[in-house]
């Protein structure tokens, strides 16, 4: 199991003090320190994460809002950070696989092998529209088509000499990327629901995010669709001679008893209300990761068991919650289950 963060912008976790101040500041022109406060916000967590026995962080993309460009954070981050993989989103339809496979060759190599890409098909019409000049499209099936041209350039770019493609939305003739990422190809995440995407996320990327109801009371419904739907998507990528690893995002709340967690669940739910993008941190609570450390680790073991092998996490605040995961959770997972690789033992006991 890998345990992940997510790097906290704007529209990734819910608003507190110092992301409120960033946000004041991003959107005014002239105002902050010398020190960007939204990405030394981010940097420490990440640093925090790092310490704490987190490999991986992803680094969100939201464009029409006032969060940092993620590549030009992600570079950034890289040399603020010393081990995590750094999974950078891109959106097809704003950006183009050729790009994506040079910037990523160049973040692979700034960063010493760190950098891994997760694909967003979107689902912000405006969005799509202004930065990609019109790119957004009605039809589901003719967004998961454009991301398997998407991922058969990238992937493509990456790994030949010499790669043509012809297809509907991207075109290449006899290319040749002269950068050559450290890791070949780096890996590729995406979390598509419709058919069409998942099955090209099985045939061609290297991890799948699971999917739930963003209801924290409905865990145990979302864990028996989840189980399904992973083991249909493992089977899927062994018909191509391929495993696929399992995500899961998720927001925590740990708490000592187990009223506590469902208050600050709903209160949480509450705030996601207010806006899409609020939303965005709520929907989180649906893996279930709610309540005391005891039943955080049992639901752990459980997702592990089921094929979940990389878990992405938020907290509220994040820096407190992100240590009270760590001091309080992370060492019941010592004792169940393999992280990250490489089996942590308990702690010796003191004398």
């Amino acid at each position: 199991m890998r345990l992940g963060i997510w790097a906290p912008l704007p529209h990734t976790i819910r608003a507190e003090p110092e992301m409120e101040r960033a946000i004041a500041e991003l959107g005014t022109a002239g105002a902050g320190d010398a020190a960007d406060t939204s990405f030394e916000f981010a940097a420490r967590i990440l640093q925090q994460a790092e310490e704490a026995g987190f490999s991986i962080s992803l680094i969100a993309e939201r464009w029409l809002g006032p969060d940092l460009e993620s590549w030009v954070m992600a570079s950034a981050l890289s040399q603020r950070t010393q081990r995590m993989e750094l999974m950078v989103a891109a959106h097809p339809g704003i950006v183009t696989p050729q790009a994506v496979a040079k910037m990523g060759a160049s973040l692979d190599r700034i960063s010493g092998g760190r950098f891994a890409i997760n694909l967003v098909n979107g689902w912000w019409p405006d969005e799509l529209n202004l930065f990609g000049n019109g790119g957004w499209l009605e039809s589901s099936a003719d967004r998961a088509a454009r991301l398997g041209e998407f991922v058969r350039v990238l992937r493509g770019l990456w790994t030949q000499e010499a790669f043509s493609f012809s297809g509907r939305f991207y075109t290449v003739d006899k290319a040749s990327l002269p950068l050559k990422a450290r890791r070949s190809p780096p890996p590729i995440y995406a979390a598509s629901r419709s058919p069409e995407g998942k099955a090209l996320v099985a045939e061609s990327c290297d991890v799948w995010f699971a999917d739930y109801v963003p209801d924290y009371r409905l865990y145990d419904d979302n864990l028996a669709v989840m189980t399904q739907e992973i083991a249909e998507m493992k089977a899927l990528a062994a018909g191509h001679e391929r495993e696929l690893g399992i995500g899961l995002s998720a927001h925590v709340i740990c708490a000592d008893t187990q009223d506590d967690a469902h208050a600050q669940a709903e209160e949480m739910l509450d705030y996601g209300k207010r806006s899409r993008i609020a939303a965005v941190a709520a929907r989180g609570l649906g893996a279930g990761l709610v309540g005391t450390p005891e039943l955080l680790a049992q639901r752990i073991e459980t997702y592990s068991r089921i094929g979940v092998d990389c878990l992405m996490l938020r907290f509220h605040p994040m820096a407190e919650g992100l240590t009270n995961f760590a001091e309080e959770v992370v060492p019941l997972l010592r004792e169940r289950l393999v992280i990250d690789g490489a089996a942590i033992q308990p702690e010796p006991a003191d004398g």
